[in-house]
């Protein structure tokens, strides 16, 4: 039973405690949310992989304003270590400090879910990107090392397809573009860019 309690009072912290962030962040104006985004990138000792570990978690807080107790950013990290490997993904913490995306950035997201689910099965699979992403300039095709069904595969993987069924649904879509999302600020800029990716009009 007590692990349980501990469990539910650190569940409580974790809220407050980002709630203390997004204050201190807020203090320091919009721009510190990309200013966040860019020392974790600075910080990422692991090869780009999003990831940063306890101190340097800790480092990028300070840099950016944030002051939090060592149990604090404790409760913040293993609440963002989401697969339990002592690294916060920074994308998945910026999502929660900025939240998930506005309306006016879910519309356009969505557009382009639409736009690539061609078969309207709600859902973007390899057979959606017949004609949408050609394969024959992929090195790995032209050298034959892959086929072009393990290249889709490999397409959707990079786009949220998290448990790498082949499978896009709306739902990795949107959590995709709510981490790019949290690294941008302005919304005209990030429609932007969705209409320039898609070729949105």
């Amino acid at each position: 039973g007590i692990k349980i309690i501990y469990k539910m009072t650190v569940q409580i912290n974790v809220l407050e405690v980002l709630e203390k962030v997004k204050a201190a962040l807020a203090k320091r104006g919009s721009k510190t949310i990309a200013g966040l985004a860019r020392t974790f990138r600075a910080l990422d000792s692991y090869d780009g992989n999003k990831k940063v570990d306890a101190e340097e978690f800790n480092v990028g807080l300070r840099e950016n304003g944030v002051e939090l107790t060592h149990h604090e950013s404790n409760a913040l990290l293993n609440y963002f270590d989401t697969d339990v490997d002592g690294c916060v993904n920074f994308d998945e913490f910026l999502v929660g400090i900025r939240g998930q995306l506005n309306e006016k950035r879910k519309d356009i997201v969505l557009k382009a879910f639409y736009k690539f689910d061609k078969d309207c099965s709600g859902a973007i699979t390899t057979a959606d990107l017949v004609g949408v992403y050609s394969v024959e300039f992929h090195p790995k095709y032209k050298s034959g090392e892959m086929t072009r069904d393990e290249i889709f595969v490999e397409f959707l993987k990079n786009f949220g397809d998290k448990n790498h069924d082949g499978v896009i649904t709306k739902e990795e879509w949107l959590d995709y573009y709510a981490a790019i999302s949290s690294n941008i600020d302005s919304d005209e800029h990030f429609v932007l860019l969705m209409k320039t990716a898609w070729k949105l009009d």
